[in-house]
């Protein structure tokens, strides 16, 4: 006795749900967050350009009324996000190579704070799709790494705190 085997090409196989093409343009709705986000982001721009750096490059933030770093005055030591209302201010005026040098981690998130901005304002006037297809570029790989240059930029700043690096780009 012989068993044949099935035939595959008789088999109904399952199909995908058909999908529905992606819109053109963003929604009321996506613009609506995108011109808030935008907002956020310019008046956080408009704040730091106000700010005047503190040459120490860090207590910038006191100006704004809050405290001074708690683990400088406990400890000695910055805190992972000293230096970065520096970073911002220095940035916001231009100065880039300063901010960078103050807080690296502080300088990439002011151009990413611009860069927010100007995209977000962008959907919100045009409708424009350029926030999904940057969006889909946010993958956990970018944001690994941007943990680890916030780790490195950490250790940057605890570098020039304890004077193994220059305090500013101007001194020798």
């Amino acid at each position: 006795m012989t068993i044949a085997a099935p035939n595959v090409s008789d088999a109904v196989l399952p199909t995908a749900p058909p999908t529905a093409p992606a819109p053109l343009r963003a929604t009321r709705g996506e613009r609506a967050v995108c011109a808030a986000l935008a907002t956020v982001a310019m008046a956080v721009l408009a704040v730091a350009a106000w700010l005047e750096p503190a040459p120490s490059g860090v207590g910038t933030h006191q100006a704004l009324g809050m405290a001074p770093c708690g683990w400088m005055q406990g400890m000695g030591v910055p805190c992972p996000s000293c230096g970065m209302t520096t970073a911002f201010a220095l940035a916001a005026d231009g100065s880039f190579l300063a901010s960078a040098y103050v807080q690296p981690m502080g300088f990439l998130l002011a151009v990413g704070t611009a860069a927010t901005a100007l995209v977000c304002a962008h959907v919100a006037l045009t409708g424009s799709r350029l926030g999904h297809v940057l969006g889909a570029r946010l993958t956990p790989r970018l944001v690994l790494g941007l943990g680890i240059l916030a780790l490195l930029s950490w250790g940057w700043k605890l570098a020039l705190v304890r004077g193994v690096l220059p305090a500013s780009l101007n001194q020798p």
